[in-house]
């Protein structure tokens, strides 16, 4: 299925990670492992560099552990990995570690065969491109500089988390992304493949296409009653005109 957006109706896309531009696997199967093995010396060694010690702070605060160690609050990570649970702090210590193994060259993002064309195609027509991921903004960051293309930074006009703009199932961390990048909510459109954030996109007013791939684990869930594609080359976008 294709959809098409006339000149007039989209100025701004903003592009979920995880099962929409990448493969949800690479991000379990090799991304996770990564930090997992890795929050234990972090905690033990920067325990005390301000982004780390905020993160600490917070896992004892959502865990209803004020004195949680350091050990404790490494188990307490790796049991929210196994749940996938999208809490801010885990993604900011996730992000860390994830930052420096890219620019150590022990990490490369994965995109879609597609995405990166297409994403240069629309940045080409000035459409301007944003993110807003539950990864945070380092890992963002990290995850578009570097690509297996090399750095797509020049591409993104900015990024979002739950941290700077709200949980992605609620439609007024859409509205606060619209007030941050001074975008019409009715001329953004939003890509996704969960069913509750295009819900909340929706809601704020955006544009919305679920990107349903195979083998991404929402596919059987579907996209509700919003336009849907299995990749970005079936999205046609033109610069609004003013």
């Amino acid at each position: 299925m294709s959809v098409s957006f006339d000149a007039g109706s989209v100025d701004a896309v903003v592009l979920d990670i995880e099962g929409t531009t990448s493969a949800t696997g690479f991000v379990v199967d090799v991304l996770y492992p990564y930090a997992r093995e890795r929050f234990g010396a972090l905690l033990a060694s920067r325990g005390d560099e301000p982004e780390v010690a905020r993160a600490l702070a917070q896992v004892r605060e959502l865990a209803g552990e004020p004195d949680a160690d350091a050990a404790r609050v490494e188990k307490i990570l790796g049991e929210w990995v196994d749940a996938d649970r999208k809490a801010t702090p885990l993604k900011t210590l996730q992000g860390i570690l994830w930052a420096e193994g890219f620019a150590r060259g022990e990490l490369v993002s994965h995109f879609y065969p597609e995405v990166i064309d297409v994403l240069r195609a629309w940045a080409a027509d000035g459409v301007r491109l944003y993110v807003y991921s539950s990864g945070s903004v380092a890992a963002q960051r990290a995850w578009f500089t570097y690509s297996p293309e090399g750095s797509l930074m020049d591409l993104v006009s900015g990024f979002y988390d739950t941290e700077n703009a709200g949980p992605k199932q609620e439609a007024g961390s859409y509205r606060a992304i619209s007030a941050a990048v001074g975008a019409d909510p009715g001329r953004t459109l939003f890509l996704s493949d969960r069913l509750g954030e295009l819900d909340a996109a929706r809601e704020a007013g955006w544009h919305v296409v679920g990107v349903r791939r195979a083998g991404e684990p929402y596919f059987a869930a579907g996209v509700g009653g919003h336009a849907e594609v299995s990749a970005f080359d079936e999205i046609s976008v033109v610069r609004s005109v003013r």
